[in-house]
């Protein structure tokens, strides 16, 4: 009499690994194929010059474009932000008009022009400091001139 022995479990499908599919071929990815291409190939009958060649630089270029594309990513991640102070350099010399207000009316009391000696920040704003000893911020400057 035969006796039949169980199957183990671990040749079951679903007990499997499963590999999830990635969208996107890095360079990494890129050159395990071709090692494993290199690998499998046909020793009586090895890749062509050419071909290889062609892969190579397929590889180069892939890997120069993933470097310019991490440049330009930092790049744009560093200059989301400008220092006000930078921002608003360039009014420096330059003459600015700004109105005054009345506190309790709201009403324009006067328009006063001055020079801009400095440019400094106060709570991530651009203030400017003026000739005539006053400070204000960009944002209240109704005209800028070189006059």
């Amino acid at each position: 009499m035969t006796t039949t022995s169980t199957i183990d479990s671990s040749y079951y499908l679903d007990s499997q690994k499963t590999r999830t599919p990635s969208s996107t071929l890095d360079k990494d990815d890129f050159l395990q194929i071709l090692m494993v291409q290199l690998q499998n190939q046909d020793p009586t009958n090895p890749m062509d010059e050419s071909k290889f060649i062609d892969q190579m630089t397929s590889f180069t270029t892939l890997e120069q474009i993933m470097n310019m594309t991490e440049v330009v990513e930092y790049m744009a991640g560093n200059s989301s932000y400008t220092s006000p102070v930078i921002e608003y350099s360039h009014m420096i010399d330059k003459n600015v008009t700004y109105n005054e207000y009345d506190l309790d009316t709201g009403e324009i009391t006067d328009t006063i022009t001055s020079k801009v000696t400095a440019v400094t920040q106060q709570g991530g704003y651009a203030v400017l400091e003026l000739e005539n000893g006053k400070s204000i911020y960009a944002d209240a400057v109704t005209k800028v001139s070189n006059e």
